[in-house]
């Protein structure tokens, strides 16, 4: 991956993630582009030996053609929607770009920003859930966390007010 561009989308199957992901395809993505799409899973997803294996390190990098089968992502513990599969096919084969996956399995707001350095990522597009003052004060926000602690460019697209 040397001498390439490595975009990456965090990805958690939900609306604002794929709102974020065809945002990334549309507005960053460029030929010859590597696209990772950086998800992450909770804990106690895998068996114990799989999970020590990868969990310093996350998954090796899934290329498109086998994240897009049930069977072997149902071994790390994601489940890739269909609406998801389909902007990242269309994507690569508009833009004749490389797409993987890596797996992480933890804190999201942790994971991602280890992500951008072990991958290591040029960018990240990060979705936003919109959530209220209190929500966020309580719960905290991914994107805005790894806004703040992300040591690549990181670019926020928000879920709109009108959008689930």
């Amino acid at each position: 991956m040397d001498g390439t561009r490595r975009v990456g989308v965090a990805v958690d199957f939900s609306a604002c993630s794929k709102k974020a992901l065809q945002w990334a395809a549309d507005n960053v993505v460029r030929n010859g582009d590597h696209l990772i799409l950086v998800t992450i899973v909770p804990e106690g997803g895998l068996e114990k030996g799989e999970q020590q294996l990868w969990e310093d390190s996350g998954s090796p990098l899934i290329p498109l053609a086998e994240f897009s089968e049930p069977t072997i992502m149902k071994k790390y513990g994601a489940k890739p929607d269909a609406e998801t599969l389909d902007i990242v096919n269309t994507v690569a084969r508009q833009k004749q770009i490389v797409v993987v996956m890596k797996i992480f399995w933890g804190d999201p707001r942790e994971k991602i920003c280890e992500a951008i350095d072990k991958i290591p990522l040029s960018c990240l597009v990060i979705g936003n859930r919109g959530l209220g003052k209190l929500k966020r004060a309580i719960m905290g926000s991914v994107s805005n966390y790894v806004v703040n602690n992300g040591s690549c460019p990181v670019t926020v697209v928000k879920q709109g007010i009108h959008e689930t």
